[in-house]
């Protein structure tokens, strides 16, 4: 069953970029086989952490179908086809090939802040154009608006192609209104490594992760505890991860995961402006926390 599927941990795919700033698919393709040998149960594509609003439409095409083929169905794979244009959104399902892929994410439309009806009608008009099964992406730190529970819930009850949220909105009363009035088998995902295992503790299905791709290993050995029901054991597996992660995100995402990439030997930490590679700082902080914690 595709639900039972993309639950447990998704990996949120980073692009690696050469020293001139085009796609490094030879790095791509140790990402991909590095988390999926690390444990992940899938990979998401043209996210947040791929840095797709650096990406060209051309480029995002060209990404999935090198992920689909490089992954070669050894594990599931969603795609972000997302924008702040319905239209746009609906070029994007026309011009990718997602025929390898098991579903699409899609996140609430970006800058111009559309009202709760908006987000609903953007999100009527792709379920009724999507070629595959959508988990929906509610994501206000960047999109500039919250989609309440009551839209989602909305949204999973009308459009049966819908299967699942990835709620980054840090907010655990909004999603635990969502699990408690979701239909049978709609998945609610957390968008925030540090809270993943508190929302399966309240009911959740995994998390879209950032931390999976720097120490997958780490990392899966903790939320497989808490895909078992063992949450006090997941919580202690954490420990040893927790101020890594944080550290992830103290100079955003995906500066401080190619930071700890790049000090094990993985990939570059090559960004497209107007990001730019983390601090000093922050990678001799990553330094210490992967020797001091055993995260390689």
């Amino acid at each position: 069953m595709l639900r039972h599927k993309l639950s447990g941990v998704g990996a949120a795919m980073i692009t690696p970029f050469t020293s001139d700033g085009q796609v490094d698919y030879d790095a791509l393709a140790r990402m991909i086989d590095y988390v999926i040998d690390g444990g992940a149960d899938y990979i998401v594509a043209l996210g947040t952490t791929a840095e797709t609003p650096t990406l060209y439409l051309h480029e995002r095409a060209v990404i999935a179908m090198f992920i689909t083929n490089h992954i070669a169905r050894r594990v599931p794979l969603v795609i972000g086809v997302g924008g702040n244009s319905t239209s746009e959104v609906l070029d994007q399902l026309r011009e990718f090939d997602l025929r390898g892929a098991d579903a699409i994410l899609s996140v609430t439309p970006y800058y111009n802040k559309p009202s709760q009806e908006g987000l609903y009608q953007h999100f009527r008009t792709v379920s009724e154009h999507s070629p595959l099964p959508i988990i929906l992406y509610n994501i206000p730190g960047r999109s500039g608006v919250n989609m309440t529970a009551e839209t989602t819930l909305h949204i999973a009850r009308d459009f049966d192609n819908v299967i699942g949220i990835k709620e980054a909105s840090g907010d655990i009363e909004q999603m635990q209104h969502i699990i408690d009035g979701r239909p049978d088998g709609f998945l609610v995902l957390s968008g925030d490594d540090g809270i993943a295992i508190d929302l399966m503790r309240c009911g959740g299905d995994g998390v879209i992760s950032v931390a999976v791709n720097a120490f997958p290993h780490c990392f899966m050995r903790a939320l497989n505890h808490a895909k078992s029901g063992d949450f006090d054991r997941a919580e202690q597996e954490f420990v040893p991860l927790a101020e890594a992660v944080k550290a992830l995100f103290t100079e955003g995402n995906p500066v401080g995961v190619k930071c700890a990439l790049s000090i094990m030997g993985i990939i570059s930490d090559r960004m497209r402006l107007p990001l730019v590679a983390g601090s000093d700082a922050l990678r001799e902080k990553f330094r210490k926390l992967i020797a001091e914690y055993d995260l390689c």
